[in-house]
């Protein structure tokens, strides 16, 4: 298994059936990625929330918490969850509208037989972890503030 903070943590990702845990992994290691390669991100929390892997700017706190979970009716998706008050998703939705499959305004979904885009997700993953730094920004903007960030 992974190398995780703590066992909980680990007992919750041996519980999802082995589909399910090997695309979380996947998002987990994109945005444990992502966040190490912004540097005013700093440091990621990785805690569970409603029994769910969360990850969390804690330190910072140039972020918004960013979930993973399996949908609960779903035994073939994953999901990406964030604030569905942060207006995260409708601007991601804006900027992607028909490469992700999306839940109301709380999150994407990804198969877990299809590949995940790495580059969108991660602009998705980035815009979230640096959202106190960006909220404030229009649409445009915000996503050039991500796009300077993921190049530094």
């Amino acid at each position: 298994m992974q190398d995780f903070q703590n066992s909980a943590f680990a007992d919750v990702f041996s519980s999802y059936p082995p589909a399910i845990r090997e695309k979380l992994l996947q998002l987990r290691e994109l945005i444990l990625d992502t966040a190490a390669s912004i540097d005013v991100v700093g440091e990621i929390e990785e805690t569970l929330k409603w029994n769910e892997p969360s990850y969390l700017t804690s330190k910072t706190k140039t972020g918004s918490t960013i979930r993973i979970n399996k949908p609960k009716a779903s035994d073939d998706r994953v999901a990406l969850y964030f604030k569905c008050t942060a207006n995260l998703v409708p601007e991601m939705r804006k900027e992607y509208p028909t490469l992700f499959k999306y839940e109301d305004n709380r999150a994407i979904l990804f198969d877990v037989s299809d590949d995940i885009p790495e580059k969108e997700t991660r602009r998705c993953i980035a815009l979230a972890l640096t959202y106190h730094l960006n909220k404030k920004l229009e649409p445009v903007n915000r996503w050039a503030m991500v796009e300077e960030f993921l190049a530094s």
